[in-house]
């Protein structure tokens, strides 16, 4: 499992982007790239090797996965019928942490990785602790009894930190997540440029 330590507001700055999976704060306050002169400092144009890598972790920091994480979704998707970069974020949105945290019971992957792997989630009426299981069709997510009282899930339920995406429908009453279908690609929460991630990897694997 993937362990993030360090400044994830400062990651976000480097890469010019909210990543609502990483932190639930975002850089409109501070757009800049970090570092002393970050406040004088222009975005230089960045070589076609810099757009690949920087796509590439913009999808790996959301996600918190670790590069050997990454080669394997990509492998596993360029064996499917659609295109390989709609395959790979189909992939990555399946995660059930990321599942977790797009119903709203965590205010991010991070957290949402937490609630699994200390058994607080049920899937399909039985208790699992893998944040990468890969939901389906017809899938049913929910938080034990006891686990929907932790504050933390209290508080992001009450205000999540995205709208949840209509590939999950929300059971409001017993406060459950269905598969209704499958993501699309185009459902990802922030700009990205798959090709380029596809691109990144070409030469790798």
């Amino acid at each position: 499992m993937s362990r993030l330590t360090g400044p994830r507001l400062k990651i976000m700055r480097s890469l010019g982007v909210d990543l609502p999976g990483l932190s639930r704060k975002t850089i409109e306050a501070r757009p800049t790239p970090p570092g002393q002169h970050g406040m004088k400092a222009t975005r230089r144009r960045k070589s076609d090797y810099g757009v690949k890598l920087q796509e590439k972790q913009k999808l790996r920091f959301n996600y918190g996965l670790t590069e050997r994480q990454m080669r394997r979704l990509i492998i596993e998707a360029r064996k499917g019928s659609e295109p390989t970069g709609d395959n790979f974020l189909q992939l990555l949105e399946r995660r059930l942490d990321n599942v977790i945290f797009r119903a709203g019971f965590a205010p991010s992957v991070i957290s949402a990785r937490q609630l699994v792997t200390h058994g607080h989630v049920i899937l399909n009426g039985r208790s699992v602790n893998i944040p990468s299981i890969r939901v389906k069709l017809a899938d049913e997510i929910s938080l034990k009894v006891t686990s929907l009282k932790i504050p933390l899930v209290i508080e992001t339920l009450a205000k999540p930190v995205l709208d949840r995406p209509d590939w999950l429908q929300w059971d409001a009453a017993d406060k459950r997540i269905k598969v209704a279908r499958l993501p699309d690609a185009d459902q990802v929460p922030f700009p990205i440029d798959v090709q380029q991630v596809v691109e990144y990897y070409s030469n790798r694997i």
